[in-house]
């Protein structure tokens, strides 16, 4: 079977390589499945360079590269109930490759008809929920969105209108085309007109009220800009770094406003799903498989393709969220 592989560590458009290498065997407790779709997302990358914490660290050499996708189970080791047929979803290892196996107990259950530009990303789903769900933002209060073009932002800002919460998208300048308002976007504000554009532009969308919460990919002043826009009991939550530099702050800042300033790691980063999370998993699944549930989607690519999909997805995220489409999936 064919698979983008690695064998040492580094930047991916240097070491990452298409390979034949050998269908894998469902051991005990695990699934083969046939892969429908895999995302590309920038986590893969830090994956590849050997930037993330255990348990996601490289096993080299040969590491197939991928950690999030979606396929249907072909065939159970022992002591597996799951039934071949069965759409999944899962975050592991191995997803940039025809088939995988993978552990049962990392397995979400998708309906059969599930979209799959959706199945491939549901992570990015629950990551925009926990996060929306941390910072819980009212009806008409205030939610600011960095990286406003990324995939994440633009889940949290329709689950966010879902509550009728007013959200600001920020990004560094928009793109023809792309329109941030059908995603949930209130307002729509861009960094290249100057941080202090931006500060007179917030308080006069606020009215003075501030912002309740902030949801950010980027970093740097710009953080450190909006933090100063917190209303009382505001809260934050980081989960990028895109910007290089850092941001600064005062005790005050904090102490003041009782400010709550958290990280966010995909929710099953280090460990499976829960028995006890199912009925959000099956609620999340029902809430945005509609069509009217939006998500960027930039374009599918074979793994043939993967030095187009990897560097585009490195140097162009806003252009939309790229894909490997395999198996039967790959003739519709």
């Amino acid at each position: 079977m064919k698979a983008v592989v690695f064998d040492e560590m580094g930047p991916p458009m240097e070491v990452l390589r298409l390979r034949e290498v050998p269908e894998p065997e469902p051991r005990e407790g695990e699934v083969l499945l046939e892969m429908r779709m895999a995302s590309i997302n920038p986590g893969d990358a830090l994956f590849i360079q050997g930037l993330y914490p255990e348990p996601k660290k490289p096993t080299l050499p040969g590491q197939i590269a991928g950690n999030h996708g979606a396929g249907v189970i072909t065939r159970v080791g022992k002591g597996v109930s799951w039934e071949p047929g069965t759409l999944v979803t899962f975050s592991h290892f191995d997803s940039w490759s025809e088939t995988v196996a993978v552990p049962a107990e990392r397995l979400i259950r998708l309906p059969p008809d599930y979209p799959l530009e959706k199945a491939a990303q549901f992570f990015n789903i629950v990551t925009a929920w926990d996060m929306l769900e941390w910072v819980d933002p009212r009806p008409g209060q205030w939610l600011v969105l960095t990286a406003g073009h990324s995939t994440v932002a633009m889940m949290v800002a329709q689950l966010a209108r879902l509550r009728d919460v007013n959200v600001v998208s920020v990004v560094r300048r928009r793109l023809p085309g792309v329109d941030l308002e059908r995603f949930g976007a209130s307002a729509v504000l861009e960094l290249s007109e100057g941080l202090s554009v931006l500060d007179e532009r917030l308080r006069a969308l606020t009215g003075g009220a501030g912002l309740h919460g902030i949801i950010d990919a980027v970093g740097g002043p710009l953080l450190g800009s909006l933090i100063q826009q917190t209303a009382m009991g505001g809260r934050v939550v980081v989960y990028g770094g895109q910007s290089p530099e850092r941001f600064s702050l005062h005790n005050f800042d904090v102490l003041m406003k009782d400010l709550q300033l958290r990280a966010y790691v995909y929710r099953y980063f280090s460990d499976p799903p829960r028995k006890e999370d199912q009925a959000l998993l099956e609620r999340l699944a029902h809430l945005t498989a509609p069509a009217s549930f939006h998500v960027p989607f930039g374009q599918a690519h074979a793994l043939e393709d993967f030095r187009v999909a990897v560097e585009e997805t490195l140097l162009r995220p806003e252009a939309g969220k790229r894909f490997f489409r395999m198996g039967s999936s790959q003739r519709r």
